[in-house]
């Protein structure tokens, strides 16, 4: 039986050099209920021993509308754009080379299975608010309410972006308690800080090795597209919620 409570508390920083540097030692065998492949893996590094959400690109199981080996890089241009943001929202993610080949490396956080967006209630509208806004922006096709997830910190974190940054809308999510709603002024700044993050080194150069060309283009007009209309989108005609919704 694995000990989660042994995954040690540190920063974020710490744990983005823990996956760079550390050594992949084992697989605690895959995650149950997921749609691809996806292992719980420990790495070490300098005496530290922790746990990470390993996703190998030949374990993604195709998809009509997403090109075929490329959900591992989706999930670590979402934690770039988080990191942006400056709202620390996903979990530190790289891409790097694993027993099962290349794919995403995602710290682990630890969390009661039982809390999720369902069970917050009003408590945590503030980080809700940032995730709402956060999926709105690389377009996530896949909110569920156990993406969510409360670490031992008391932070709301954000989980599963494979599903992220098609060109054409998809946004599908179960957090639609700000539709409509001005987005308050200080995230308005954040976008914008975003905007100009994105034209430049080092996030510009990182998010073409993750995404294509029309896919950062998309990326930038749907910023434009919250920046003029300075509201929370309203869910449209087509399936904007995921099912099942858990």
């Amino acid at each position: 039986m694995l000990d989660f409570s042994q995954q040690p508390q540190i920063s974020d920083k710490e744990a983005l050099i823990l996956l760079e540097c550390g050594e992949l030692q084992e697989t605690h065998g895959l995650i149950p209920w997921s749609s691809n492949y996806t292992f719980l893996i420990a790495l070490a590094a300098d005496g530290r021993e922790a746990l990470a959400i390993y996703k190998p690109r030949r374990g993604e199981r195709p998809l009509w509308d997403f090109p075929d080996g490329t959900l591992c890089q989706r999930e670590c241009a979402a934690f770039l754009i988080s990191e942006a943001l400056g709202w620390g929202l996903v979990p530190p993610t790289i891409l790097r080379e694993g027993p099962h080949g290349v794919g995403s490396v995602q710290y682990y956080i630890p969390h009661n299975p039982d809390e999720n967006y369902f069970t917050f209630g009003s408590k945590y509208e503030r980080q809700l608010r940032q995730i709402a806004l956060f999926d709105c922006i690389i377009n996530n096709a896949d909110r569920k309410g156990g993406h969510c997830l409360l670490d031992e910190k008391g932070r709301v974190r954000a989980i599963d972006h494979g599903v992220c940054f098609h060109t054409q809308p998809k946004l599908r999510t179960v957090i639609w308690d700000f539709e409509g709603k001005p987005i308050p002024p200080h995230l308005m700044a954040d976008l914008e800080q975003l905007c100009m993050k994105l034209e430049k080194p080092p996030l510009s150069d990182q998010l073409k090795l993750l995404l294509t060309d029309d896919e950062i283009d998309a990326l930038r007009e749907r910023l434009d597209a919250l920046m003029i209309s300075r509201r929370f989108p309203r869910p449209g005609p087509g399936r904007n919620y995921p099912w099942p919704p858990i």
